[in-house]
């Protein structure tokens, strides 16, 4: 298979989960740019920035038509986490990669598992400031540890600790997501590498037209059936992660 085609491929299945699901974008944009198109991890991880902040914005402008943005939540969300991801990437930089690596599959089991827990009935009524910042800064903390975009431990923390309901939270993790990875790409520019831009703009073209699509989809899908279909796609990159440490 040419390479034109995998990064086609690749891109539409990553925007279907961005639009759809509110992440896991950089989790699959990383392995599929190594593994199928032969970047160096440190060029994967530019290129995957580029691509999921693209893809990001346009599905966060898709949600926000709709509603589905919780603007001031999401805001002081990302915010609170940008200079701890700045602190922790630092440090996590003096950490051997299978401690990294095995850190990222138990984050995303226990976050898997928190999403099959059954959902509230209602959310609160009020969303505190202080919880949402705490949560924020916590959230910055672990991706910049683990050097993802973070959206799929946003969803889980928007949903579990800021009790949104599942759509909502989607379109709001979009803008968390914008924010950190743009604040991330910001960080590294310059030392991504040989960024081999004939692979990165068509997989960005088809992973912002599968964001769309994503975004249709996730409007004929009750918002538990979206939970569960997250939390089971983070079971298995942990499990895969895992296997790959082990092994």
């Amino acid at each position: 298979m040419s390479t034109l085609i995998l990064a086609l491929v690749a891109g539409a299945v990553i925007g279907l989960a961005l639009g759809a699901l509110g992440g896991g974008g950089s989790v699959l944009a990383v392995p599929a740019l190594i593994y199928l198109l032969g970047f160096s991890p440190a060029s994967a991880t530019t290129a995957s920035l580029i691509i999921v902040t693209a893809t990001s914005a346009t599905a966060l402008y898709a949600h926000a038509r709709d509603g589905s943005v919780a603007w001031k939540t999401g805001a002081l969300f990302a915010a609170a986490g940008i200079v701890p991801a700045f602190l922790a990437g630092a440090a996590a930089g003096h950490l051997p990669a299978v401690v990294l690596t095995g850190a990222f599959s138990v984050v995303a089991a226990v976050a898997a598992l928190r999403m099959l827990r059954p959902a509230r009935s209602e959310p609160p009524e009020r969303i505190r400031p202080a919880k949402v910042a705490g949560a924020g800064v916590g959230l910055g903390a672990v991706t910049g540890f683990l050097g993802v975009g973070g959206g799929f431990l946003a969803v889980p923390a928007l949903v579990g600790v800021l009790g949104l309901r599942m759509k909502q939270a989607v379109g709001t993790s979009l803008l968390v997501i914008t924010v950190n990875s743009l604040a991330a790409l910001t960080a590294r520019t310059g030392t991504g590498g040989d960024l081999r831009w004939e692979v990165i703009a068509p997989f960005t073209g088809a992973a912002i037209l599968g964001a769309w699509d994503g975004k249709r989809l996730a409007s004929k899908i009750t918002g538990q059936t979206l939970q569960r279909i997250f939390a089971f796609v983070l079971l298995g990159v942990a499990a895969l992660m895992l296997i790959d440490v082990i092994v």
